[in-house]
C-alpha cells in the first residue's frame, strides 16, 4: 500500500485550519456517514518546533484538550479554544515535559474567559520530578498552576480507569512508572484510548522503549489496536519497533514539524541525529497514512 503523508498546516485564520484538519481526518474514515462522531484536531506548532497538542470536540460541542505545547503556542491555543466556546470539559496531560504543558500552564495562570472544569493526569512523585533537573521547573510550575486554578477538579488517573464525555469513551492504558529509572519523564507518559461507534484513537504521549514495552506486555494490550495511533515522542526515539509492528492501526498521528520529520537541521535530509527515518520505514512497511503537523509548510497534502 502506498503511504500518503498529510501535513496539517498552520493558518492565519483559525476557521481555515479547523476546516482543513476536520476534512483530512474524515477522509480516511470508512464509517457510516449517518453516525455522529467526535472531531479531533492535531494542532501545529506555530513556533516550528516539536510539541504535543490535541483538541477533541464531541458531536454536541463539548471539548477535551490533550497536553498543550510550548509557551510560544499559548496565544494560538487560547484562540483555538476560544473559537470552540472557551470551555474545556476535561484537560488530559500525558506527562509534564515543557513541550506538553507550558502553554497549558500559561492558560491556567491567566485563563481570561477560558473555563476548565477538570484536569486528568497521573502525577509524578517528587523524586520523579527531580530526576530530570533540566525540566523539573516546568513540571513544578504546571502542578502549581493546576492545583491553584479556580474551579478545576483535579483527577488522579490509574490504569484501567474509564470515563465518558458526551458519548465519547476514554480508557487509561498506563500510569506513571516510577520503577523505570531511565528516560523517566517520557517512560511515565499516561497512555489512553479514545473511541466511539465510528473510530478509535490511542495516545502514547512520549513513551520510551521501556514504558512502551511494559504497556504492550500488559493486560491493556487488547485496547491498543485502533484506527489512529499517536506516535510516541514525536515519532522518533519513542516506542520500540516491536511495539509498532505488533499493534494494529490504519493511520498514525505524528506531532512534528518538517525539519524533525525529515531529520534535517540545515545540512540536508536525514543528516541530523534523530531516528525519524527509522520510524518512517516502520510506518511505510505497515502501509499507514501519516498525519504530521507542520507550521512552515503551506501545502495541505503531498503524496
Amino acid at each position: 500500500m502506498a503511504v500518503r503523508r498529510i501535513i496539517l498546516f498552520a493558518s492565519g485564520t483559525l476557521l481555515v485550519l479547523a476546516v482543513c484538519v476536520a476534512v483530512i481526518f474524515g477522509a480516511v474514515r470508512d464509517s457510516d456517514p449517518e453516525k455522529e462522531t467526535f472531531t479531533l484536531w492535531q494542532l501545529p506548532s506555530v513556533a516550528d518546533d516539536h510539541g504535543n497538542s490535541y483538541v477533541i470536540r464531541t458531536p454536541h460541542g463539548r471539548v477535551v484538550a490533550i497536553d498543550g505545547g510550548k509557551g510560544a503556542e499559548t496565544d494560538y491555543l487560547r484562540g483555538f479554544l476560544a473559537a470552540l466556546g472557551d470551555e474545556v470539559d476535561v484537560w488530559i496531560v500525558t506527562h509534564p515535559h515543557y513541550d506538553h504543558v507550558e502553554a497549558m500552564t500559561n492558560l491556567l495562570r491567566r485563563p481570561m474567559d477560558l473555563r476548565v472544569h477538570e484536569g486528568r493526569e497521573s502525577r509524578f512523585t517528587p523524586g520523579m520530578i527531580a530526576s530530570e533537573p533540566e525540566y523539573s521547573r516546568w513540571a513544578e510550575e504546571y502542578y502549581a498552576a493546576l492545583d491553584a486554578a479556580q474551579g478545576v477538579k483535579v483527577t488522579e488517573c490509574h490504569t484501567g480507569d474509564e470515563f465518558t464525555v458526551d458519548g465519547v469513551h476514554f480508557k487509561i492504558l498506563s500510569e506513571i512508572n516510577p520503577e523505570i529509572g531511565v528516560n523517566v519523564y517520557n517512560n511515565s507518559s499516561m497512555a489512553f484510548r479514545v473511541w466511539d461507534d465510528v473510530k478509535s484513537v490511542v495516545f502514547l504521549g512520549d513513551l520510551g522503549i521501556e514504558g512502551g514495552d511494559k504497556l504492550l506486555d500488559s493486560p491493556m494490550r487488547e485496547y491498543l489496536d485502533c484506527d489512529y495511533l499517536q506516535l510516541a515522542h514525536h515519532g522518533q526515539q519513542g516506542c520500540s519497533e516491536r511495539f509498532y509492528r505488533t499493534v494494529n492501526f490504519r493511520a498514525c498521528l505524528w506531532p512534528t514539524p518538517s525539519w524533525l520529520y525529515n531529520n534535517d537541521l540545515g545540512k540536508g535530509e536525514n543528516t541530523a541525529h534523530y531516528t525519524t527515518f527509522e520510524t518512517r520505514r516502520w510506518m511505510e512497511d505497515k502501509g499507514c497514512l501519516l498525519y504530521t503537523s507542520d507550521a512552515a509548510d503551506e501545502r495541505s497534502s503531498v503524496d
